[in-house]
């Protein structure tokens, strides 16, 4: 039996036991009786469309086919919604508060009208029938689409950020794709805040807050690009960690501590994994949810942390970053995509040359 993800894993499963919308039908066959409909078993979940009122509407994926519901064809979700659907964990629908929810970007498609509606938020951009996949039956923007969209109209340049971070995280775009998506959209609404929030990602971070963590550490603290969960060994080649965020120059390690370090046996772990770090000769510092609100106090925190640091050259330092022989470094993002498509190529070749369809074959499953 494969093992569960984790909740905050980065990539998350396709989504299950969802309830597509339907419209009224007075046999009640394939929807409730317009007397069903006024009763308490159903809710309207748009204009003339219904779920039963079990179907939890804080389901993302759920909330998300609701709106999708209301597409014509040549209509996809894009921005965070899409993200979502595409697999991307981290895009839930809401503000970075945790609470506040964020309308779900419909794009109706070239020539065509779709109106207003409480929760939704309408795009007008031209959007093409290549830049359109389905998954779980509902139509998406493709992953480079929805991520440009989700970045430029991100409240601001800091959640652009984070959104490009996550999707790096869910090795669905790289920076490098997102690049040159952009450089190919001159003039379209928010391409700027795009073009600014690329240089300050990363393809290593996986969490949001994480991203915030270092982007106040780069921007509020004015510090330098710190490296992004790049392992840290000691010199005989014993694996100390993956930092958070890792100042090579000063010997500084920084950590975001979310909900899930407060378990015991975490928080056991974390213990352990910063007295192995402060041995070594590392400052440490740990960052929490609530801190974030606090960019200034945590700015100080940082900038405190540095100067306690030893700044020790190489060859006096008892941690490297420099991998041992045995160490096998992790592909880059670049490269999982890259073979990804390489992949995906070659199946369909063999498809079209008559050879069995993949997965038919007993015993065989793709990678």
């Amino acid at each position: 039996m494969a093992r569960e993800r984790h909740r905050w894993h980065p990539i998350c499963e396709p989504p299950q036991n969802l309830f597509r919308p339907v419209r009224i039908d007075p046999t009640g066959m394939r929807g409730p009786t317009p007397g069903q409909a006024r009763g308490q078993k159903w809710r309207r979940s748009s204009f003339g469309l219904y779920v039963p009122a079990d179907v939890d509407p804080d389901v993302p994926e759920q909330r998300i086919l609701e709106g999708a519901a209301r597409l014509q064809p040549g209509g996809a979700v894009t921005a965070w919604s899409a993200c979502r659907i595409l697999g991307a964990t981290f895009f839930a629908g809401l503000r970075a508060d945790r609470r506040t929810l964020v309308p779900i970007p419909l794009c109706p498609g070239t020539g065509r009208r779709l109106s207003h509606e409480s929760g939704c938020r309408v795009s007008r951009d031209r959007l093409f029938a290549k830049e359109i996949v389905t998954r779980q039956g509902i139509p998406c923007a493709v992953s480079v689409r929805a991520l440009f969209d989700e970045m430029r109209y991100a409240p601001h340049l800091r959640e652009a950020v984070v959104a490009m971070d996550m999707m790096a995280a869910a090795e669905l775009v790289s920076i490098r794709q997102m690049l040159a998506y952009s450089g190919s959209h001159p003039g379209w609404q928010g391409v700027e805040q795009v073009r600014r929030a690329l240089p300050l990602a990363s393809e290593n971070s996986r969490s949001p807050n994480e991203t915030r963590m270092r982007l106040i550490w780069e921007l509020d603290a004015g510090l330098p690009r710190p490296l992004v969960n790049t392992p840290v060994f000691t010199p005989e080649g014993r694996l100390l960690g993956y930092p958070d965020i890792l100042d090579a120059e000063a010997g500084v390690v920084g950590e975001f501590d979310g909900a899930d370090h407060r378990s015991g046996l975490r928080q056991s772990k974390d213990v352990a994994r910063e007295d192995g770090f402060r041995r070594s000769g590392l400052e440490y510092f740990t960052i929490t949810g609530p801190d974030m609100g606090r960019r200034a106090l945590v700015a100080d925190r940082m900038l405190a942390t540095r100067r306690r640091a030893l700044f020790l050259p190489a060859e006096r330092r008892l941690w490297t970053i420099d991998p041992p022989d045995w160490w096998q470094p992790e592909p880059t993002l670049d490269q999982i995509l890259t073979e990804r498509t390489f992949t995906k190529q070659l199946h369909a070749q063999w498809d079209l040359e008559g050879a069995p369809q993949i997965g038919s074959t007993p015993g065989w499953s793709p990678r």
